[in-house]
């Protein structure tokens, strides 16, 4: 009995121990790189997130100053919340307007040897540069998203409802329809939104009409919004659907051949615009400068022949061939 008392006053002992010296263990360390590890974790995974965090209350002023990104979010398919895209935009804005008010200036008095108050002024106005395209890039960033996805279905649209078409003329009841495209083996832009379709009706619980009308009002695409209103009408009327479906295949492909002559049309300007801005230009410009920095020409509003070609060489022809891309990619078709 003796050796269970003592044995009892042992662990009491132990336990008193323990909980004296609880606060001082590692525990709260632990706690803190663990939530360090999580924030690094969401800034690369999900930025908007970390920025919704960081700044989201404090953005509620300059909602309404995008108030038109929320419908543009929705077309564009972004999986990220109207308050939190505003939020990154912000963040990013101001890191990167610091940044290059702070990069500009050093490069340009310690590598450059420009004045300092040059160097300054050069600073501030690319800090300011930095922000507006920063602000304006997430601002535009959703239409491009938006207007390629609606390339993307328009483009689609011929062989989509070919295939809706043949489904409806086996008897295949709508939901089966848009259950059959959401499951194809090949990507398919319409893939998504046919998705969509079908958690609306098997996982919300609503109706195939109702679950079209969502996607109609949503897709960026005007020829996908008038073939759902007319499969919805279609429906309704309990007129022939697959009849339906071929007219609309036929109709899409006569504006499928229409869009591609215009596309070689915008092509060829394309090209020739290529040529005459990023070919003939620049180097009527690199003559005229490598002239001037012989012959010891003066300078060009406080900057010196060589840094006008090295900023041409290095800047201003590789923005140009980027810009042309951006362009090319926005008119081409998505085959």
């Amino acid at each position: 009995m003796t050796d269970n008392k003592a044995i009892k006053k042992l662990r009491a002992w132990h336990h008193k121990l323990k909980e004296k010296f609880t606060p001082f263990s590692p525990k709260p360390k632990s706690i803190k790189v663990h939530d360090l590890k999580e924030n690094f974790r969401l800034a690369f995974q999900k930025p908007h997130s970390l920025a919704y965090s960081l700044v989201g209350e404090k953005t509620v002023r300059a909602l309404p100053l995008f108030r038109d990104l929320d419908s543009n979010l929705q077309s564009s398919q972004l999986k990220i919340s109207f308050k939190a895209y505003v939020s990154l935009t912000v963040l990013t804005s101001i890191l990167l307007s610091f940044t290059a008010s702070v990069i500009v200036p050093c490069i340009l008095f310690f590598a450059l040897h420009m004045s300092l108050s040059s160097a300054i002024l050069f600073g501030v106005g690319g800090g300011l540069f930095a922000w507006a395209f920063t602000t304006i890039g997430f601002y535009v960033y959703p239409l491009y998203r938006a207007d390629k996805l609606r390339r993307q279905l328009e483009d689609e649209l011929p062989f989509t409802t070919g295939y809706m078409a043949i489904l409806a003329s086996a008897g295949v009841s709508p939901e089966r329809i848009f259950y059959s495209i959401s499951n194809v083996t090949v990507p398919l832009a319409i893939s998504a939104e046919a998705m969509d379709v079908v958690r609306n009706v098997t996982l919300f619980g609503a109706d195939i009409i109702s679950a079209l009308e969502q996607t109609s009002k949503r897709t960026p695409s005007e020829r996908l919004r008038e073939t759902l209103e007319g499969f919805i009408s279609t429906i309704h009327s309990g007129g022939n659907l697959a009849a339906y479906l071929r007219e609309k295949s036929q109709q899409h492909m006569k504006l499928k051949r229409i869009s591609l002559t215009k596309f070689s049309d915008t092509l060829a300007i394309l090209s020739e615009s290529y040529v005459a801005i990023l070919v003939t230009g620049p180097l009527l410009l690199v003559i005229m400068l490598a002239v001037m920095a012989m012959l010891g020409g003066g300078e060009l509003g406080g900057l010196s022949p060589n840094l006008l070609l090295q900023i041409l060489t290095y800047i201003g022809i590789p923005v140009g061939s980027i810009i042309f891309l951006i362009i090319l990619d926005a008119v081409s078709p998505k085959w």
